[in-house]
């Protein structure tokens, strides 16, 4: 594990960089399948609100398609909150995850979707980990990006039918984690509070043994990709430090990937984003009290400023 810490670069996200590597952008007449079509998987009866979250961030991020896989119970609730998004009930577990048929129910989607996000607002941790291998399954040889958020990471801990016992499961094709040091604690079985002392070594560690880029969040957030590249952000504010601001990041990176971003940079776009929205809305509203809800909607302008401001000095204007 240190060999590979110390092996490393380690980058800083900056302005600087985001610029010298832009996302991908529509043409001029392009269209919402240009844009990309993301699959926003979760939510539950007690937390409906995070799936919403997540998906507006997807949207914000400049998607241009959405699908909202969630609880039959709360379906209709969703399909109100985002009327942009077709809404899929699926059956649900006594402990408030998702039956297996939903395989088959989202059979069709697969094909054509860019980017899934699984996680926000999921309950059944085992549920959730069967579901997922089902789904990495289907999508076997595609070049859709798998996110795993919140409950969904719990896949690590539950390998699938006729895996070996005696080793430690690895994703087949990478995909994108997004733990914070608890998370990161509850997947790796190692204390907490080693994982704060050493963020770096942990997060390229579990990048190389998962074979998965590696966002591990914090006040300085870590981002590993299997490769032993690295980077990491520091920024934001304590008031991001609130009930549903995990689910933005998440919804974030699936839309850029949606749009066309590659793993590591959909993962360090998302980062950015979302610790520079808690900056503006600090800066308007106050360090404490915004809410998660009005994280997205500071992303599109957040966008336009990152390629439009601070061109060979590394600050954007919220940086200032």
């Amino acid at each position: 594990m240190n060999a590979i810490h110390t092996a490393a670069v380690m980058h800083d996200v900056t302005t600087e960089l985001l610029q010298a590597w832009p996302l991908p952008m529509p043409g001029v007449g392009g269209d919402k399948e240009e844009r990309g079509h993301v699959l926003v998987l979760g939510g539950s009866r007690e937390m409906p609100g995070a799936v919403i979250l997540a998906a507006t961030a997807a949207l914000r991020a400049g998607a241009g398609k959405l699908t909202v896989a969630t609880g039959a119970s709360v379906a209709q609730l969703v399909a109100l909150a985002m009327p942009e998004a077709r809404v899929i009930g699926l059956a649900e577990t006594e402990a408030g995850g998702f039956q297996l048929d939903a395989i088959a129910r989202l059979d069709p989607l697969a094909d054509r979707v860019d980017a899934v996000l699984i996680g926000p607002g999921m309950q059944d941790e085992a549920a959730a980990a069967e579901l997922v291998h089902g789904l990495l399954g289907r999508l076997q040889g595609s070049d859709t990006v798998v996110v795993l958020d919140a409950c969904a990471m719990g896949t690590l801990l539950h390998a699938p039918q006729g895996w070996d016992p005696g080793k430690a499961f690895r994703f087949e094709q990478p995909v994108i984690v997004t733990p914070h040091c608890g998370e990161m604690a509850h997947l790796t079985g190692t204390p907490k509070p080693e994982i704060v002392a050493a963020p770096d070594a942990r997060a390229a560690d579990a990048a190389v043994k998962w074979n998965a880029v590696v966002a591990l969040k914090g006040a300085r957030t870590v981002i590993a990709a299997p490769d032993g590249e690295m980077w990491q952000h520091e920024g934001g504010n304590v008031g991001l430090a609130i009930s549903g601001s995990g689910d933005t990041p998440a919804g974030i990176i699936a839309g850029l990937a949606a749009r066309g971003a590659d793993l590591a940079q959909a993962t360090c776009w998302g980062v950015a984003l979302h610790a520079r929205a808690g900056e503006r809305l600090a800066a308007r509203l106050g360090v404490l009290g915004y809410l998660a809800r009005e994280i997205p909607d500071e992303i599109p302008a957040l966008l336009e400023s990152i390629a439009g401001h601070g061109a060979g000095t590394g600050r954007s204007v919220e940086q200032a």
